[in-house]
């Protein structure tokens, strides 16, 4: 086992506490020095690891990243239709913050607000990021099955994101309360029913 083995662990450790405190500390503010003692050791030592508190946010932004981006990945390998793909990555992207309460509060944005700007930033990008997904996918329904959105690609691109946005804001608002998964599949019929339609081909006489 290599010396980098156990630093690893450390910062796995204080992310991991990070999160745990997001969670059981729900609107509260989160310090260095209350997170040292979560995890067990100096304010020195967290520092030894992450050189500032927006560093240790930005870990965790980094796992959410990957975290949903690897197994959207996955869904675009595995799944050929549109719809179902679109039904798929909404789910996944609820789920895991159902799973994730902590990590939900980043997502939402709420912890961020007196943190720095670049945070915010890097959040809102991993949802633009999303967006962008459910566009090409849909722009490339009209080519794969001759379906194409009701709406323009943007708008249904971004009602599918304000959706989980939407979803993801009540939860950390009701203190993980109310669950975004509630409702999904009623939810998805209306949604998913009215997304896609057939394109209307005319054939040259």
């Amino acid at each position: 086992m290599t010396q980098a083995t156990p630093q690893l662990s450390r910062r796995e450790q204080i992310l991991q506490a990070l999160a745990l405190m997001l969670e059981e500390d729900s609107g509260k503010r989160i310090t260095t020095a209350a997170l040292a003692r979560q995890v067990g050791v100096s304010e020195a030592a967290l520092y030894r690891h992450f050189p500032s508190k927006a560093r240790m946010f930005e870990g965790l932004i980094e796992f959410i990243e990957a975290s949903l981006f690897e197994r959207i990945r996955r869904i675009l390998d595995d799944e050929p239709s549109a719809l179902a793909r679109c039904e798929t990555i909404v789910q996944l992207v609820l789920a895991f913050a159902e799973k994730n309460p902590g990590l939900s509060r980043l997502m939402d944005g709420d912890v961020l607000t007196g943190e720095t700007a670049r945070l915010r930033t890097r959040m809102s990008q991993l949802f633009e990021r999303l967006e962008t997904q459910l566009k090409q996918i849909l722009r490339e329904a009209e080519l794969r099955e001759g379906l194409r959105p009701q709406l323009p690609v943007s708008a249904a691109a971004n009602l599918l994101s304000a959706f989980v946005e939407g979803r993801i804001s009540q939860y950390v608002r009701s203190d993980f309360r109310h669950r975004p998964t509630v409702h999904w599949e009623d939810q998805w019929r209306l949604l998913g029913g009215g997304l896609l339609t057939t394109t209307h081909q005319t054939t040259s006489v």
